[in-house]
């Protein structure tokens, strides 16, 4: 049977070694063939400290060529690629790596000692990758050979674990296949006209399914190019403009890039396309992009579970504030909440999503995964929403309490357990709030024992190093008592609504 790993149905049939996958900044660059002998060294490493296929390698590193040759040889090797954002605290991380139980975990060489102890009790080896490339991964990488025999995978084994917020407040590891992945990168090739012609400017990090999957798999399909950028820089990105092709990007990107005088329609005149997602882009942002541009931003929606579902159109309108249509292969429906049975055109409901892209399930958790799932294979996505009449699907809110901020999701309890351990909070309250940078700004509601002296800048130095910087809060708000219904439940819509216009632009 012929495999279906990805690292094969990517590279297997390469034509054209010498071409361009990657570029750096300071020009240097990196063919297909390169990339494949690269992957094909580190994977041999992988193997030399124990990783099998199935076993989980962890990943915490800042965002580099190195790294993304690590995912693509863990692959390679038939393990479980598992990145984690590079924000988590030691706190948080011990939860991740005690859950997923990797052989291996990769880490930045400052970070190596903290981890050491985390490592120690789940027996699993750690090697070091800066943000320079260099680290014993990439050593005894350095030594060993470029060839290697892809190890063979079907359709429905793991490729990669990444973890999501889930309603309990523990983060959940979704579980996605190599067809997950691979199908899904097929269709968004297709979808948006991608070619060998293109060049995509890759500024996203890749811990995640936005900067991972869609802008590194889609590109490696297409036999494009990708501009690796360490990090997002408005007046670089724009420079970058003149003779790329593509920008993937959250909200927030277009937001401060508009906020650049040097972005006109001239200096995008050689773009083809700028996608949107991870989180709202606001229905203001996309038109102010338009007017300045002469391009309409493609805004699209996908989950951790599903990498992409549906996408405005490449040809035909892309409506401001909606979402787009089913990509091909993928089933949208609109359900009763409390039923699950389908409902009408333009009314709301939640959002269920059934087709090649879902995941398989959540990391050993038989009972969760039941549970999101209908009888009929649809996943239950948590997302309130609505198909209109023409099939465009429209995000209005979300059946759970996530808030997502600058595409990263981010749940209100665990936020909330660590500031009601602080001296002097009687009780919070955590909700996300429109913010025209980050679509939603994390924001805390407070309600002290009314003897502590307590500010806002006191809560955030005792928050400090306890979470992530994304999971911190933009403002606490404090009040005397947080509002409750007749159960005595804390109504946070009542709270999301009261502070609606709390990061408004004066």
């Amino acid at each position: 049977m012929t495999s279906r790993n990805l690292f094969s149905l990517l590279f297997d049939n390469l034509t054209d070694p010498v071409k361009t996958a990657i570029e750096m900044p300071d020009g240097g660059r990196i063919s297909y063939g390169d990339l494949v002998a690269n992957a094909g060294q580190v994977a041999n490493h992988l193997v030399s400290r124990g990783v099998k296929p199935g076993d989980r390698v962890a990943v915490q590193v800042e965002k580099s060529v190195e790294a993304l040759v690590l995912y693509l040889a863990t692959v390679r090797a038939g393990a479980v690629f598992l990145p984690l954002n590079t924000a988590y605290t030691l706190n948080e991380l011990e939860y991740f790596i005690t859950d997923a139980e990797p052989s291996l975990i990769v880490c930045d060489p400052a970070k190596a000692e903290g981890i050491k102890p985390i490592a120690a009790k789940v027996g699993a080896n750690i090697d070091t990758l800066g943000s320079n490339g260099k680290g014993s991964l990439s050593d005894g990488a350095a030594r060993t050979k470029p060839d290697f025999t892809t190890v063979s995978r079907a359709d429905g084994d793991l490729a990669a674990i990444l973890y999501t917020s889930g309603t309990t407040g523990r983060s959940k590891g979704a579980m996605l296949t190599h067809d997950n992945l691979a199908s899904n990168s097929h269709s968004l090739v297709s979808y948006w006209r991608f070619t060998s012609d293109d060049i995509l400017i890759h500024a996203l990090p890749i811990y995640h399914t936005h900067g991972l999957f869609v802008a590194s798999n889609v590109t490696l399909f297409a036999r494009a190019t990708m501009i690796f950028l360490n990090r997002f820089d408005p007046e670089q990105v724009i420079g970058l403009m003149k003779r790329a092709t593509v920008l993937m990007g959250v909200p927030t990107f277009y937001t401060r890039l508009l906020q650049s005088p040097a972005l006109t329609k001239e200096s995008t005149k050689q773009m083809r396309l700028f996608i949107s997602g991870s989180a709202p882009l606001l229905a203001d942002t996309h038109r102010e992009w338009s007017a300045r541009t002469g391009h309409a931003v493609l805004e699209r929606y996908g989950m951790t579970e599903t990498n992409m579902n549906t996408s405005n159109p490449y040809d035909g309108e892309r409506v401001p504030g909606a979402v787009g249509l089913p990509l091909p292969g993928v089933s949208v429906r609109v359900t009763d909440p409390e039923t699950g049975v389908p409902i009408k055109a333009d009314e709301i409901g939640m959002i269920e999503v059934k087709g090649p892209n879902v995941f398989k399930g959540y990391w050993r958790m038989p009972e969760k995964t039941a549970a999101e799932f209908r009888p009929d294979g649809f996943f239950i996505t948590g997302d309130l929403g609505k198909i209109d009449g023409k099939g465009y699907v429209h995000i209005v809110g979300r059946g759970k309490d996530l808030v997502i901020s600058g595409g990263f999701n981010v749940y209100p309890k665990e936020v909330e357990s660590e500031i009601d351990a602080i001296s002097g909070v009687f009780e919070s309250a955590v909700i996300g709030v429109a913010h025209a940078d980050f679509g939603e700004g994390v924001t805390a509601v407070v309600v002290t024992d009314k003897k502590t002296q307590l500010d806002e800048a006191g809560v955030l130095r005792a928050l400090d190093g306890r979470l992530a910087k994304f999971k911190m809060p933009k403002r606490v708000i404090f009040v005397d008592d947080l509002p409750r219904n007749a159960m005595g439940k804390v109504q946070k819509n009542v709270l999301r609504d009261q502070y609606a216009a709390l990061y408004e632009k004066r």
